[in-house]
């Protein structure tokens, strides 16, 4: 009789569940049931999850401009082309709590932008390799990191904010950081840890004083130096050394040239700072020739980092406020005319 009334009741719940071992709707929450139908979605459209967000609160714009920062020195004073440490650190605490977010540049250049929703990207670069930039030194056979030089102030910040996004691309010459007997260690430091390399020619040479060829020297063989330290690493941003843009004729071959077997092609060019730069979906936006920001407020003439956060504050310039989605392009509506039309891949949202 108890074996007859078993068989019952297990045939009577695998009715009731109706040959499923998922709950059913009844018996969740409203809110349960609100993420079972997002579960649903996502496993269903993996690759087509349109952004949710309200766009008249957060109100983003991806036409806006980015401040590519361009730093030189971290040093005990403060310069034209020298940050101190602490106010490096100043720097960074501003654009955090002013709602900046730190981006790849090559992320920058190809419109890779996941930057959460309402929030600023912003690109960090510095030139010249300089010790200060990323100095190391050692303490009981171990290697440790000034945390005073940039990499040292850069990855505490990492460590403290970690919705930042903490990166930056260092531009470099022969004088990898000088310190000879440590490149190795930094260069691989560097990339391990989500920063990224960059070609300021390996004798620092002014682009618009020589030929096509030494242009293809000077790029290349500052490629064949870092390739000797990390083989496969793709050197594919350039930083003109000071701001020297070469002739018109021979402009394309700081893009895209070869020098013995090694074949370049940069997908990013930067200039000597002024102003924030336009959209990477801006139409008339060109990686070949991109501006950047002095980070410094000494002898900015009024277009440091301050002057122009103050301007994006007041409204005089428009910023770049993310969607929080790299699939779609979301603009308000009067910014459609300097959409690049070519752009394909990605969804475009109008409000």
């Amino acid at each position: 009789m108890r074996k007859k009334i078993s068989i019952f009741l297990i045939l009577l719940i695998f009715m009731v569940t109706g040959c499923t071992n998922k709950p059913s709707n009844e018996s969740l929450k409203e809110s349960e049931i609100d993420e079972t139908k997002q579960e649903i979605v996502k496993d269903e459209n993996k690759d087509n999850i349109e952004n949710k967000i309200d766009y008249e609160k957060i109100k983003p714009n991806e036409l806006g401009k980015i401040m590519v920062l361009m730093y030189h020195n971290i040093g005990e004073k403060e310069a034209t082309w020298t940050r101190t440490p602490d106010n490096f650190k100043k720097d960074l605490n501003t654009l955090y709590e002013k709602g900046y977010r730190a981006i790849r540049l090559i992320d920058y250049t190809t419109g890779n932008i996941n930057t959460q929703a309402g929030f600023t990207p912003v690109v960090i670069t510095f030139d010249d390799g300089n010790e200060n930039n990323f100095r190391v030194y050692e303490e009981n056979g171990e290697v440790k990191i000034d945390p005073n030089c940039a990499i040292g102030i850069l990855e505490e910040f990492k460590k403290n904010h970690p919705d930042f996004n903490t990166t930056a691309t260092f531009f470099l010459n022969s004088n990898i950081f000088n310190q000879p007997e440590y490149v190795e260690y930094k260069l691989k430091f560097l990339i391990d840890n989500g920063y990224d390399i960059g070609n300021h020619t390996l004798n620092h040479t002014d682009l618009s004083k020589v030929d096509k060829n030494k242009i293809q020297n000077a790029i290349g063989k500052e490629i064949e130096l870092i390739q000797k330290y990390i083989p496969n690493y793709d050197v594919n941003t350039l930083a003109l050394p000071f701001g020297g843009k070469p002739k018109e004729e021979n402009y394309v071959y700081s893009v895209k040239g070869i020098y013995n077997s090694i074949n370049y092609e940069n997908k990013a060019i930067l200039l000597v700072g002024w102003d924030p730069y336009k959209s990477p979906y801006h139409k008339n936006f060109d990686s070949s020739k991109i501006h950047r920001v002095r980070a410094s407020e000494v002898n900015v003439d009024g277009v440091g980092i301050y002057d122009w956060i103050k301007k994006f504050d007041e409204g005089k310039e428009v910023k770049f406020i993310s969607d929080g989605d790299s699939n779609t392009i979301a603009i308000p509506k009067n910014y459609k005319d300097v959409i690049n039309k070519n752009i394909v891949d990605k969804k475009i949202i109008t409000y």
